[in-house]
């Protein structure tokens, strides 16, 4: 009779993003009771595993060789080899690599459970004081060509406050980048060196941030960004008799009653029923 192995568990374990102490204790016990740690850079998680004292195996999964890894573990999971996989800093899959492993894991049943840790986003946004109800993560722009320019036209259009991600030897060319495309007033915060001993917000506008890091300072560190969104223009709403008029007008114009009363909707509180009974009269 064929046995059936269970097949193992894959974990995505949040690392520290700086400070050792933010380590959760689930975290370092999963790494202690895994059979595997898939990481983004062995040597520098092994440092993160010698302060813990975890003694179990690792194997690297880094972009350029996620391709025939995520397939090996896949088939180590499937074997029912338990494995976490770690990043440098932060949650895997986030900006890291992660998230071919996750989809194909997922596709195979394998269960995918998260062990949450720090994220430097997320971190910056709550003390940015920029709006936090709504916001849209960007990660790293595009570096150059036409999908760069292209995701820049998107951002100029986005209200929600955004989170980047940029590595310091090109914070100064984005910082400029951004500023044309969204205006050199919109508002901004640096952090860099979160979690760390030289921790650092920097709050201002986009022409500030400029001047700073290309006059003043020399960028260090990684860098996390926390930009305002656009202002949305304020709305203009018609009055019944200026509703009444520009219905007169579209009609004339060889719109229908149905088409008229949808379009002018959006321009006032009227609903659109309430419109086409207008347009009726």
């Amino acid at each position: 009779m064929t046995q059936i192995l269970a097949l193992g568990t894959l974990y995505l374990v949040g690392t520290p993003i700086g400070n050792l102490q933010d380590m959760s204790l689930r975290g370092v016990r999963i790494l202690q009771e895994v059979d595997l740690i898939a990481a983004e850079d062995t040597r520098h998680t092994g440092k993160l595993l010698h302060h813990f004292q975890i003694t179990t195996p690792q194997i690297s999964y880094y972009k350029h060789n996620q391709g025939y890894r995520t397939k090996e573990l896949i088939v180590k999971l499937q074997q029912g080899i338990n494995i976490a996989l770690v990043s440098d800093a932060g949650m895997p899959s986030i900006s890291d690599p992660g998230y071919l492993l996750v989809k194909e894991a997922i596709a195979c049943s394998i269960a995918v459970i998260p062990i949450p840790g720090v994220s430097a986003g997320i971190t910056a946004l709550a003390v940015s004081g920029l709006i936090t109800e709504r916001f849209v993560f960007e990660g790293f722009v595009p570096v150059k060509g036409q999908v760069r320019s292209d995701r820049l036209k998107e951002i100029a259009q986005e209200t929600k406050t955004m989170i980047f991600y940029e590595a310091p030897h090109r914070l100064v060319t984005t910082l400029k980048d951004l500023a044309t495309a969204l205006g050199e007033t919109r508002k901004v915060v640096l952090a860099r060196e979160i979690t760390k001993i030289h921790e650092e917000f920097w709050r201002g506008d986009l022409a500030s941030a400029i001047a700073l890091y290309q006059e003043e300072r020399k960028p260090k560190g990684e860098f996390t960004l926390i930009v305002a969104g656009a202002e949305k223009a304020p709305e203009i709403l018609l009055s019944e008799s200026e509703v009444k008029k520009e219905l007169q007008q579209l009609l004339q114009q060889g719109m229908t009653r149905s088409q008229a009363s949808r379009h002018l909707a959006k321009l006032t509180n009227l609903s659109r029923q309430e419109i086409y009974q207008l347009s009726l009269q």
